[in-house]
């Protein structure tokens, strides 16, 4: 419920608009001068403020009004005030209504218009307060990023700046952390983030893709041999884990670590004890598990190949990992990332790359870059020289990432005339016909 604070000084104004005001569901408060005005404003949240010209008897000036109204204006800038008039201060009132977030109403007033005026400034009160809590809480997170380690992650998309944002909530934290997504797309840096900006970041980092291993080396690999425990093992071997004491063991690939495996990772998870291939010495070791996948895991737990007790281990919070089709936002800031400053992009390019669909994702579009670069003819890239083919901006089915606030820019810039507007957002008319329907935007 509002409340709503009256400064008159004489009571029965007072009583009159809080019988109003809470008939019309507001609280009301009221005071008869400047001092207790401002002491309830301090010590309360009020949204609206009903305040005479005149607080003395003798005086009809409306500076002591004035002068209230600026101490408010001091205090909160934003807390909306309506000025209860006499035909005398009717001027000065207009000139502090045009200081924003004010009404004015003459004495008598209509109750109707007031309540009208009450209405309207509250909502306008709400939503600016709404504003700047979300201004509030963008600019910390802003800040907060801006002041962490993110391990060369290069990203614009608001979607990828939610998973950065997680990922340096649970930094701070020891739980296990289960980062998918598809091939390509970036987990082994979400990994890298994790633990830079964690407590272990002094601590040892170390990285398995376990899909890259031999299957019959995959446990010497994480948990150690000793001499003699397979063939070739000429000497004892330090394991992953063992390495990565006191640290973070990222397991890249975890999907296709076979169920052998996954019995002694799930009993180190549990218990932090293990042994080394070929060895009944029972060792210890407290290590952070971050693991990765591309796969389906509860599909894989369905037909038996990965346990469900394991998968529960690893994924204590699970952080997604979007494919680059999904943050078109960063498809040009990486390019530019990539291709370095020596390098720049004309706008049928760069409509190229947000064509494409990069099923390889991030890593697909570097070594797009890397051609690029390799076989620029001068500094201004074509999209040829990522291997693409130019889009056809008379083609009807072009996938460019045209939005609502583009378009009406476009349509003002030229007057509504189709074929300019079309041509400079680079869109078939057709297309752009399709778009104006979209977004309700006349023709």
């Amino acid at each position: 419920m509002d409340k709503v604070l009256i400064v008159d000084d004489n009571l029965s104004v007072c009583q009159a608009l809080a019988l109003m005001l809470e008939l019309n569901g507001h609280r009301a408060l009221f005071c008869h001068n400047e001092a207790d005005a401002l002491s309830i404003i301090e010590q309360q949240d009020i949204s609206l403020v009903i305040q005479d010209m005149n607080f003395s008897a003798d005086t009809t000036s409306g500076h002591e009004g004035q002068k209230l109204f600026y101490a408010i204006r001091e205090l909160q800038p934003n807390l909306p005030i309506i000025l209860i008039t006499a035909w005398t201060q009717l001027e000065m009132a207009v000139e502090l209504v045009k200081k924003g977030s004010a009404d004015y109403m003459s004495k008598p007033w209509d109750d109707d218009k007031l309540l009208t005026s009450i209405s309207n400034l509250l909502e306008l009160h709400r939503a600016t307060k709404n504003n700047q809590q979300l201004k509030r809480i963008d600019n910390q997170r802003t800040e907060h990023i801006a002041k962490a380690d993110l391990c060369g992650l290069v990203f614009a998309s608001g979607t990828m700046q939610r998973v950065v944002d997680l990922a340096l909530q649970l930094a701070n934290s020891d739980v296990s952390v289960l980062v998918t997504g598809p091939n390509g797309a970036g987990k082994d840096k979400i990994a890298d983030i994790l633990h830079a900006n964690s407590p272990l970041k002094d601590k040892p980092l170390v990285k398995v893709n376990i899909g890259a291993l031999p299957s019959e080396l995959l446990e010497a690999e994480l948990f150690g041999a000793e001499a003699g425990a397979f063939t070739g093992a000429t000497k004892a071997r330090v394991g992953r884990f063992e390495a990565a004491k006191g640290g973070t063991l990222f397991l890249d690939e975890i999907g296709n670590l076979p169920l052998s495996g996954q019995v002694k990772l799930l009993r180190i998870l549990q218990t932090g004890e293990y042994e080394r291939l070929g060895s009944s010495q029972t060792r210890k070791v407290n290590v952070r598990v971050i693991s990765a996948t591309n796969a389906d895991l509860l599909a894989d737990i369905a037909n038996g190949s990965f346990r469900e007790d394991l998968y529960y281990r690893l994924n204590v919070i699970e952080l997604k990992v979007p494919a680059l089709c999904e943050r078109k936002d960063d498809i040009v800031p990486l390019v530019e990332h990539f291709i370095g400053p020596e390098f720049s992009l004309d706008k049928v390019t760069k409509q190229a790359l947000l064509a494409h669909p990069w099923n390889g994702n991030v890593r697909e579009l570097q070594n797009a870059c890397k051609r690029a670069v390799l076989l620029a003819r001068d500094s201004k890239l074509q999209a040829v020289d990522f291997g693409l083919i130019e889009p056809n901006l008379s083609s009807t089915n072009q996938d460019i990432d045209i939005n609502k606030q583009q378009i009406l820019d476009a349509m003002e810039q030229h007057d509504g005339v189709i074929a300019h507007v079309a041509k400079s957002v680079g869109l078939s008319r057709q297309a752009l016909y399709r778009r104006l329907d979209k977004f309700g935007i006349e023709r």
